[in-house]
Parts: structure tokens; sequence; C-alpha cells
């Protein structure tokens, strides 16, 4: 099926299945709302896979220097090993 007939199908403009599929735009709410309603899926399902790539991005962007940040638990640590404060 082309973007062409998909965004037929379920009323969206043609741009905004192609820019899905080209990673220039995102699933919103209601288009997960209508591919969950056409494919017979849940508009979780769409979402959580656009979540999961916008993960996958900023893992790609940043997670080397995200992870390279100091832990509460490293805080505590340096601290003398006392427990963290409840926030």
């Amino acid at each position: 099926m082309s973007a062409a007939e998909l965004s037929r199908q379920i009323k969206v403009p043609t741009n905004r299945i192609t820019e899905i599929l080209n990673g220039q735009g995102s699933i919103t709410g209601d288009t997960a709302l209508r591919l969950g309603h056409f494919f017979g899926t849940s508009a979780e399902f769409w979402m959580n896979l656009q979540k999961l790539y916008e993960l996958r991005l900023a893992d790609q962007k940043a997670g080397d220097t995200i992870k390279a940040l100091p832990t509460l638990a490293s805080r505590g640590n340096k601290q003398g090993g006392s427990q963290p404060r409840p926030l």
C-alpha cells in the first residue's frame, strides 16, 4: 500500500504519512488513533513506536554524554556512603 493510499483510507494529508515514513514527522495522538483503527491495533501501539523511535534518536545523539553524567547512587557513595534524602 502506498503512503497516498493509506492517507486516503485514514483521511489525513499524504504529507503526514510521508513525513512519518521519512523520519521527518511524528505520530500524533490523532494519527495513532487512525492507524490503530485502520490496522486493528491500539493507538498505544503506535504511540509506543513513536516513543521508542525518539528514545533511540536521543540515545544516538546524546547517549554517551548522558551515560557519563553522575547518578544519584554515585553521589551518595562520594559523600561517605550516606543514604540519599527522600524527595
